[in-house]
């Protein structure tokens, strides 16, 4: 290996030490030749640790296409992704499994919690199940934030949705993961409830120091982010750092070419969440 490769080689790793995860003109396509479809096309991406990033796009973009890349919850059809300094395109099933077990955590917009339990009983499950046991300081910690600490005896018919997207977050972060990824995760909620997930996913990313990208189509939602990634036809088309919700608004406008009468439903769907000071 010449000394320049070894140098590029040693930067790329020194720069996946400070970013929880990464992309390498990663592409993912469906079908064959004569329907194939391409989802991603040759994307790179970096997402830094400590940080809020949104991802961006009009239906159909690709952004949930490159969560699930990203999370190990999809393959890619060529190119190369990365949790930290690991790998996770070249991962058997058994080491992925274990990574997204011990390294990430999900929320989604289903909060995909079990009904026969209680809500601690679905915050510890997944390390339940992992023959783990949680640090019970951090748990306490976990129970706190979320402001949970009242209705922990509960099942989830007995918690209004979000009381149930916060027991979900609380689950996601109590194996304390590298990075949290949220697919429009304030998607079955009023604008109320969206709006104090979001603030309490903003306050783990600056107290906690956790890491979380969150796909939305929401406007109000971006702007309590640290950076918004734009896709378009499976490409990153732009991006945003300290966004606010007009400047979003106006941004997805111009990538999704929206005619005026749907300006007016986004416009008028976006002021009605809670923007951030």
């Amino acid at each position: 290996m010449t000394p320049t490769a070894i140098h590029n080689a040693d930067r790329a790793t020194s720069d996946r030490t400070v970013t929880a995860a990464s992309a390498r003109q990663v592409t993912k396509a469906y079908g064959t030749e004569g329907t194939r479809v391409t989802a991603l096309d040759a994307v790179d991406v970096d997402i830094p640790r400590g940080r809020f990033t949104v991802i961006m796009g009009p239906s159909g973009s690709g952004k949930s296409t490159l969560m699930h890349c990203l999370a190990g919850l999809d393959s890619v059809t060529s190119g190369r992704t990365w949790i930290g300094g690991t790998e996770i395109t070249r991962l058997k099933d058994k080491h992925l499994t274990e990574l997204r077990r011990d390294k990430i955590g999900f929320i989604f917009q289903a909060y995909n919690l079990l009904p026969t339990l209680n809500a601690m009983e679905n915050i510890t499950l997944p390390m339940d199940l992992a023959g783990r046991k949680p640090d019970e300081r951090w748990l306490g910690q976990v129970v706190q934030a979320v402001g949970l600490g009242d209705r922990l005896q509960h099942r989830p018919t007995q918690l209004s949705g979000g009381q149930q997207q916060r027991v979900a977050i609380a689950r996601a972060l109590l194996s304390r993961p590298e990075i949290i990824f949220g697919d429009e995760p304030t998607g079955n909620l009023d604008a109320r409830s969206g709006a104090e997930i979001l603030a309490f996913l903003r306050s783990a990313v600056d107290e906690l120091g956790q890491t979380v990208v969150l796909v939305t189509h929401d406007p109000a939602a971006a702007c309590y982010a640290d950076r918004v990634l734009f896709l378009a036809d499976g490409s990153i088309a732009d991006e945003m750092a300290s966004p606010t919700t007009d400047a979003v608004l106006k941004r997805m406008l111009r990538f999704s070419g929206a005619l005026s009468t749907s300006h007016g439903s986004l416009a008028k769907r976006a002021r009605r969440g809670t923007t951030r000071a």
